[in-house]
């Protein structure tokens, strides 16, 4: 490990001074369950870390504000897991917060720091896009938002600028019905990386929208745009009913192609192109139920 400043600012201000000041050489330090495991190896070599857990401005709670629940920066993946609010309406959300590491990490890593390192595999990414999410970014300058799925832009790179924070995450509350589930597949159960993971939105007018990690070089989202077609031929709902089964898995082929998986240590190329099919309809079936149930 090479060796590092430390910094631990009591405002906002001073902490974006200070990743201003040192730019690409500044790393930011909330959980710290990626960056001290990175440090140690490292894969990461930064002059100076700044730690932002004791910053007031950069809120630990969630609050309902605007039509959406808004996580702050410094909320846990436990707090998450334990909110009323989120197991009501963003069930999804839930089980994939709760795979990410053990229940020590889980105490620890927030959020925001996990979409912040912006690993393809990162267990809440997919579903923070299958959702619509928002992530509100602070800078000196002022605040912007950026929509998720314009946030990661590759392995381990975001849209934040030198200077720039999450400063919290918005989750849209719909005004209509909607299923979703998460899945994913590990090498083991328990503490690891995703081989793949998988979430899926279905609403009540059949719309079927998946998000995908670990088979791109950043999680991406795609949707069922095939209602137009669907309708002309009568047949509305291609992935959702109304359907046959295979054009049920024609449509959800047409989906996962837009996935490029490679081959790595967790998995080959043609063990994650079988086992996206798999969990892709495994998801979709749970959306599809938890649909049902809403309605119910």
């Amino acid at each position: 490990m090479r060796p590092f400043c430390y910094a631990r600012p009591n405002d906002l201000s001073e902490a974006l001074s200070l990743l201003v000041e040192h730019g690409p050489d500044a790393r930011v330090l909330a959980g710290g369950t990626d960056v001290l495991v990175r440090l140690r190896l490292g894969h990461m070599k930064p002059r100076i870390v700044v730690d932002v857990k004791h910053i007031g401005e950069l809120r630990a709670d969630i609050v309902e504000t605007e039509g959406c629940l808004r996580i702050g920066a410094r909320a846990v993946m436990t707090d998450i897991i334990a909110d009323h609010r989120i197991r009501r309406r963003f069930p999804a959300l839930v089980e994939a917060a709760a795979v990410v590491g053990s229940v020590q990490i889980r105490n620890r890593a927030t959020l925001a720091g996990n979409i912040s390192n912006a690993s393809p595999a990162a267990d809440t990414a997919p579903v923070l896009l299958a959702y619509g999410a928002t992530v509100n970014v602070i800078a000196s300058s002022g605040p912007r938002l950026v929509p998720v799925h314009e946030f990661f832009i590759g392995p381990g790179r975001t849209v934040l600028g030198p200077g720039e924070l999450v400063e919290s995450i918005d989750l849209p509350i719909a005004s209509y019905k909607t299923g979703a589930a998460f899945g994913r597949v590990t090498r083991r159960r328990g503490v690891d990386l995703a081989t793949i993971n998988v979430c899926c939105l279905v609403t009540e007018s059949r719309r079927v929208r998946f998000a995908f990690g670990a088979v791109g070089p950043r999680p991406f989202v795609v949707e069922d745009d095939l209602s137009a077609v669907a309708l002309a031929e009568g047949d509305i709902g291609a992935l959702t009913g109304g359907s046959s089964r295979a054009s049920q898995e024609a449509a959800l082929d047409r989906l996962l192609a837009q996935s490029t998986p490679i081959s790595d240590v967790r998995a080959s190329r043609d063990y994650r192109v079988a086992m996206l099919s798999v969990m892709s309809r495994r998801a979709l079936d749970a959306a599809t139920d938890r649909l049902r149930l809403a309605g119910t």
